[in-house]
């Protein structure tokens, strides 16, 4: 397991990355809207991304996982699906989930953010569901500090998860981030405290939790991309890029 810890200098200069995917992830939702159209939504990211002079990491993203190159710039997960939602021609209808995935480079370093959002009229499930990743995301970056265990991280996603009622898959989770979007070390949504990797000042993690209302089980989407659940039950997917300081961490994608 190679990982890197950066110096302040280079902490500072991962920000620009992760204020631009906070202001496209922000726009997104302002504009996401019954009518509105998956494709237009990539397309309007594809705009900022070119507008920024930034570098989508995932247009040419081919993982092992990954049917073909991805093609896009924008993750769309709709309802049932969770990961890696590939846009397609499909207009957002009243009651939709979804949730919007976006990773850049700027000046050669990477952030990855996602947000969830409910388009029209919100289901109470749905809105449960979206404020549970929400939660565990907030508090896995409290205890995301040095002298502390990556198992902390997950640990805490993993309790919180649990106690609200939901099953945790831990499949897919977090990841180093720096020169680019996935390296070292995966951060489980699951975990044991006090356990695995010390966190140390200089390192760089996106922390995702994602959760389905009523399965921890997936399945792939006929695109080759998109990750469902199995019973189609709604899933919700919150996600920041942080850094660990010697105080508090940094988070890179914070929203206004």
């Amino acid at each position: 397991m190679a990982i890197d810890l950066l110096t302040p200098r280079q902490l500072d200069e991962m920000r620009p990355a992760g204020e631009f995917v906070a202001t496209v992830l922000t726009r997104l939702v302002e504009v996401a809207d019954v009518g509105m159209n998956l494709l237009e939504l990539d397309a309007l990211a594809h705009k900022m991304i070119r507008e920024r002079g930034a570098e989508s990491c995932y247009i040419d993203y081919h993982p092992s996982f990954g049917a073909m190159p991805f093609g896009k710039v924008l993750c769309t997960s709709v309802n049932d699906a969770v990961l890696h939602g590939l846009p397609f021609d499909y207009r957002l209808r009243d009651g939709d989930l979804v949730s919007f995935d976006f990773a850049v480079a700027v000046g050669g370093w990477v952030s990855d953010s996602a947000v969830s959002t409910i388009v029209g009229t919100p289901r109470d499930e749905d809105v449960r569901l979206i404020d549970t990743t929400r939660r565990a995301l907030d508090a896995a970056i409290g205890v995301a500090r040095a002298g502390n265990k990556l198992g902390d991280i997950s640990a805490t996603i993993g309790d919180l998860s649990r106690d609200a009622g939901y099953k945790v898959n831990t499949q897919f989770g977090g990841h180093g981030v720096g020169r680019t979007m996935h390296g070292d070390p995966h951060v489980p949504n699951d975990g044991r405290a006090g356990r695995g990797f010390p966190l140390k000042p200089g390192l760089v993690i996106a922390i995702e939790p994602w959760l389905l209302e009523t399965t921890d089980e997936i399945r792939m989407d006929a695109d080759g991309w998109t990750i469902r659940s199995v019973d189609g039950s709604r899933g919700a997917h919150s996600e920041h890029t942080i850094a660990i300081t010697d105080g508090d961490p940094i988070v890179f994608t914070a929203r206004e």
